[in-house]
């Protein structure tokens, strides 16, 4: 019998943030039955993982309704806080499809990850996203030119002039579908900039079977290195996500000046109603 927690990541409240599920002991689960687990819990990831190897490191994998992705954020922070209220804060190296992800967790159970190495790269064309999500060029924010951004998964990181367009997302699902899984892109991140340290985002996800998600750590770890590749990176940053579906969610991302990784924290609690 496999138990699966579910907790709400990047969050302090049980009704907001991303529903992740975690199973904390995955020994005798093949793939077939994690996909057929994820599908179940139908969260936009469901974290498998063991006890740690010879040299500390934890395995996990990530799996959406549909497919196995090779990183999710809100589900590394999610499972680090259900291990550190079993076995206390302090820190966890996890083995992901991307390489190694090292999280820390306070006492408080606020989860610090540190992604892998990441890089950014040039969009190419948007004439396709943008008529998919029904956008002009004119609602494009020049400031913050289109990149395609790494930090473990890859996101197209689009950003608008206005709230109110990003507010009013309402796309073709299976156009995106299509478009995404021809380059590989695990989210959009559609951003509205507030200030220089305080941003607004959305993530439709279809290649994961859902229409948008409400905390996406990985697109928070590939933003960071992408403002720091435009030279716009600050020392901290706040995302906001989630508020446009009812359920908030508060990322924050670190940028360090002899790091080239990217930190992103975030609190994770229980479910302990119907998400």
């Amino acid at each position: 019998m496999v138990t699966v927690l579910r907790y709400a990541a990047f969050t302090s409240d049980p009704a907001g943030g991303n529903p992740a599920g975690v199973v904390l002991d995955s020994s005798d689960v093949d793939d077939a039955a994690m996909q057929a687990i994820a599908a179940e819990v139908g969260y936009s990831e469901t974290a498998f993982t063991n006890g740690p190897d010879a040299s500390g490191v934890r395995p996990v994998r990530y799996f959406s309704p549909k497919a196995e992705v090779p990183f999710c954020g809100h589900a590394t922070v999610a499972t680090a806080v259900a291990l550190a209220e079993r076995n206390g804060p302090g820190e966890i190296v996890f083995g992901t499809q991307a390489g190694l992800v090292p999280v820390s967790v306070d006492d408080t159970l606020r989860a610090t990850l540190t992604s892998v190495e990441p890089s950014v790269e040039d969009a190419g064309d948007l004439s396709d996203v943008l008529d998919i999500l029904g956008w002009s060029p004119d609602d494009l924010n020049p400031a913050l030119p289109a990149r395609i951004a790494y930090a473990g998964a890859r996101h197209l990181v689009l950003s608008t002039a206005t709230r109110q367009r990003l507010a009013a997302l309402d796309y073709d699902f299976d156009r995106l579908l299509a478009y995404m899984l021809e380059r590989d892109l695990t989210t959009l991140q559609l951003v509205w900039q507030e200030s220089p340290t305080v941003f607004h985002v959305r993530d439709p996800f279809p290649v994961g079977g859902v229409v948008e998600d409400p905390a996406t750590g990985a697109a928070a770890a590939a933003f960071g290195a992408y403002l720091r590749e435009i030279g716009e990176a600050q020392p901290t940053i706040t995302l906001h996500q989630g508020d446009d579906l009812g359920r908030p969610s508060l990322i924050t991302v670190e940028l360090r000046p002899d790091d080239n990784r990217v930190r992103v924290s975030g609190n994770a609690v229980p479910i302990t109603a119907p998400a």
